[in-house]
């Protein structure tokens, strides 16, 4: 049997499918919905809905308080170029990058081999140097790569 996390992010998906890409649910409506605490429902969207994963997240609190989720367009090369600019930054951890690269598959913007080969360079044990330079040099990999996915947009 699916994990709760796992059904509600399938739920939360097929929602944001038939919405045409946004979606407006309270958190707590949600929450009574499947029988849990709304923490639950903020860990999925926390992990599975993040900005690396090509998800806008909008919340406001209160009586009328809601939750908007955006399914960023990734075919708009804006996407991406936001990920090198602002979201990666000059370190990024192996499991921000790993989220970064899953995000991108889901979204068939690389197979899954590329997949593959992508997390293979960023992965700790391919960065065999000091620990204290590693997030440094992956953002630097990354960057790179997503570059060369940039670039490939514009041959196109």
């Amino acid at each position: 049997m699916a994990r709760l996390s796992d059904t509600i992010e399938e739920f939360l998906k097929l929602l944001l499918k038939e919405s045409e890409g946004q979606l407006e649910i309270q958190r707590n409506e949600l929450a009574n919905y499947f029988e849990c605490a709304p923490s639950q429902i903020n860990y999925v969207l926390a992990t599975r809905f993040s900005l690396e994963q090509g998800y806008y997240i909008e919340s406001r609190r209160g009586g009328g308080g809601y939750i908007r989720i955006v399914h960023l367009d990734i075919e708009d090369d804006d996407y991406i170029y936001r990920l090198i600019t602002e979201q990666i930054g000059v370190k990024i951890s192996q499991g921000e990058s790993e989220n970064i690269i899953t995000g991108l598959l889901e979204r068939e913007i690389i197979t899954p081999r590329e997949a593959s080969i992508m997390k293979a360079a960023i992965d700790d044990k391919s960065i065999a140097i000091p620990a204290s330079l590693r997030d440094n040099v992956r953002a630097s990999i990354l960057k790179g790569m997503l570059t060369a996915i940039l670039a490939s947009y514009e041959e196109s």
